[in-house]
């Protein structure tokens, strides 16, 4: 079963964000106190798998959960893989929707200065808040793909 293994929140675009016991996600908004949260923007929250990071890490770097400044980490489920329009029932109240899958890495990527390489442009995904609470590392997630 997938489930999250970490949650994460930067106050500042551009940089890692940080773990946290938990984040309040806000409906049609995104993360409290995250600086990509945003009314009417459809990269409210943004996932990535566990199984991508460990793939990074297979290439000899060190790395924490929020380097590649997710907002959700996962475990048990490929978030990438999924079509536009799954969502994302996570704990007991909040539901996400996925709206993007990758985004173009920008200048100042540190992962991908370090290492020439960077897995969020290809397996990172985004998504818009369709009902809000509280995400928590162990919380289980029910996918629900779009008919």
């Amino acid at each position: 079963m997938a489930s999250v293994v970490a949650v994460c929140v930067s106050e500042k675009k551009g940089t890692r964000k940080e773990s946290r016991p938990e984040i309040t996600v806000k409906e049609n908004y995104g993360v409290d106190g995250d600086a990509h949260a945003d009314c009417g923007w459809h990269r409210q929250v943004s996932l990535l798998a566990n199984e991508s990071i460990e793939k990074m890490r297979g290439k000899g770097i060190e790395l924490n959960f929020g380097d590649f400044a997710e907002n959700i980490t996962t475990e048990g489920i490929e978030v990438s893989k999924l079509p536009l329009g799954t969502r994302f029932s996570i704990g007991k109240d909040v539901v996400l929707e996925l709206t993007q899958i990758g985004k173009e890495c920008h200048a100042s990527c540190e992962i991908r200065t370090l290492i020439g390489d960077c897995i969020m442009p290809r397996e990172g995904v985004f998504t818009k808040v369709i009902k809000g609470g509280t995400v928590r590392p162990g919380d289980k997630i029910k996918v629900e793909k779009p008919e």
